[in-house]
């Protein structure tokens, strides 16, 4: 049995060893030190922090002697067990989270409750943790996802009915509406867990604080804000808090005339939808960014894969794959964790990533069909299953089989609405395939990934020989990415038979910088629509545009 270093940082502090050698740490400066090591970042400390810490101000040899002595007592104590703990250098010493468990919780009790150790640095440091609950709250983001005691795949939000600056009571009425139409808009998101509009109204009854709203909803975020008259308008300002530490991340602010309100709304509201992703997103790329793998929340992992596999850099393409199956590996009955890492494989072989096309396409096909297993009526992941079968296999029957099913669980699932549009574009259907995408478009304004939409509806107009529409929806996608190789090669094609042979041909050149390796030959090989109407128009406009 392999020893284990657990350790309680609430009530009592009790520093145990768990294995064939069981041992209780009863010194309070021991404790204290390893208490001081357990919440540090990367579980890294400095020598001379913790000198100071523990011993004051009692002059650097003395410190340096008094810290020594400890780690020698410790040593003694733990025996072998020192070195599968504890790393120690001239600088700094580190404890090995691989082999602690973090127990307990802020209800059992007083943080460091029993150690009264006199150093005015410890105090200060303890009573501040004590405090602060926003401290106390990322102590426990910081811990290793393994040791937390709830996992969830995605982010969760909460919309608080607005606040009213008025006592008129339709004025409540309504802004107790604006909440659950922004609560009804943020839940047809893949990537996020909304509270319901019942659950955040019931909050909303009597005063309550942010800690007290994070702690009952268990939410990383808030939204909240205002409704006011002013002379023939309503003014609404939203706020867009991080529950974990209070901030606010930004505000908005609009006004629609009273007999218009109504009517207005949603498209005003939709641009508040559309930020709370977007800072969702680049949120959790901060989040991971430079932290380890084994430091990054559960719900983090798939915002934080999925945001990457998205944007421009191919390094954050590739590095996207490390957090999904992170999640995979310790969500293994989350289906959306396989259904985004099988994404992740369908797109790696469809944009020509990858080195080795077949493996890559089994793994895509596996991931899917272990999120099936997982959920078997789960919409994402058949939508994800029907990506894969027509993308890769070329398989439009199985493919049109996925996205109906998932259409019949989810009528309101935004991205089978998109790819089956992108399917009726590949099957010439073109009218049909621009009504598919625009309804998918309306169903996700939160989408942080609007660009990829733009770009299948770019595809769909130019399946229908709307060239006009087609490049106003390709330039528009490449706007927030530059690089994407669908979207370039449908700009040049509509450029082409727009008759605009020169900016046709700049695009080409522009597609070929981006994508080197790029042929038509290998297009007519892998592109499901490659073979119809569609497809050979692609053709005709990238080889008169000068691509071979």
């Amino acid at each position: 049995m392999s020893s284990k270093l657990e350790i309680s940082l609430f009530g009592t502090c009790l520093v145990r060893v768990t294995g064939a050698d069981a041992l209780e740490i009863k010194s309070a400066k021991h404790r204290a030190l390893i208490a001081l090591l357990a919440t540090a970042p990367f579980g890294r400390r400095t020598r001379t922090f913790l000198q100071e810490t523990l011993w004051g101000n009692a002059g650097y040899d003395s410190g340096h002697q008094n810290l020594r002595r400890a780690l020698s007592d410790m040593r003694k104590s733990l025996g072998a067990d020192f070195e599968r703990f504890f790393r120690t250098t001239n600088s700094d010493i580190e404890i090995n989270m691989d082999h602690v468990s973090l127990l307990g919780s802020p209800r059992d009790g007083v943080f460091l409750n029993d150690l009264n150790i006199p150093a005015p640095q410890f105090a200060r440091w303890v009573d501040e943790i004590r405090k602060s609950p926003d401290l106390l709250s990322n102590l426990f983001s910081s811990m290793p996802a393994q040791t937390q005691s709830q996992t969830r795949p995605r982010p969760r939000v909460t919309v608080l009915p607005l606040a009213v600056l008025d006592a008129d009571p339709n004025m409540r009425i309504l802004a107790d509406w604006v909440a659950e139409e922004a609560c009804r808009s943020l839940s047809r998101s893949n990537l996020l867990s909304v509270i319901s509009h019942l659950s955040s109204r019931a909050m909303a009854q009597r005063t309550v604080d942010l800690v007290s709203v994070r702690e009952t909803l268990d939410v990383d975020y808030v939204v909240t804000g205002t409704l006011r008259k002013r002379s023939d308008d309503l003014v609404v300002d939203f706020d867009f808090i991080d529950a974990r530490g209070g901030e606010i991340l930004w505000n908005r602010h609009f006004s629609c005339p009273t007999g218009n309100f109504s009517e207005q709304l949603q498209a005003r509201l939709a641009n508040v939808i559309q930020a709370i992703g977007r800072s969702i997103a680049d949120n959790a790329i901060e989040y991971v960014r430079d932290r380890p793998l084994p430091l990054v929340e559960d719900h983090q992992l798939i915002m934080a894969g999925v945001s990457l596999m998205h944007r421009t850099p191919m390094r954050d393409f590739v590095s996207s794959r490390a957090y999904l199956e992170e999640a995979c590996a310790r969500m293994p009955d989350a289906s959306l964790a396989h259904a985004w890492l099988g994404k992740w494989y369908v797109l790696s072989v469809f944009k020509g990533f990858t080195t080795e096309r077949s493996n890559d396409t089994q793994k895509a096909l596996d991931c899917t069909a272990r999120a099936l297993d997982t959920d078997p009526n789960c919409s994402f992941s058949l939508t994800i299953d029907g990506f894969a079968h027509n993308n890769l296999l070329k398989n439009m029957n199985v493919a049109e089989q996925r996205y109906s099913a998932a259409l019949d669980v989810n009528p309101n699932e935004a991205l089978s609405w998109l790819l089956r549009g992108t399917l009726m574009a590949f099957q010439d259907e073109g009218v049909a395939a621009i009504k598919a995408t625009e309804t998918a478009q309306c169903l996700s304004p939160i989408d942080p990934f609007g660009y990829y939409y733009d770009s299948l509806a770019s595809s769909a107009y130019i399946a229908a020989e709307n060239f006009e529409e087609a490049l106003l929806r390709a330039e528009r996608s490449l706007a927030k990415n530059d690089r994407h190789l669908s979207t370039l090669r449908t700009r040049t094609t509509a450029l082409h038979f727009l008759g605009r042979g020169e900016e046709a041909r700049k695009s080409a050149q522009e597609l070929m910088r981006f994508h080197p390796s790029f042929n038509i030959d290998e297009y007519k090989r892998n592109h499901p629509s490659a073979g119809n109407k569609a497809g050979l128009r692609v053709i005709e406009a990238l080889i008169a545009s000068g691509i071979s």
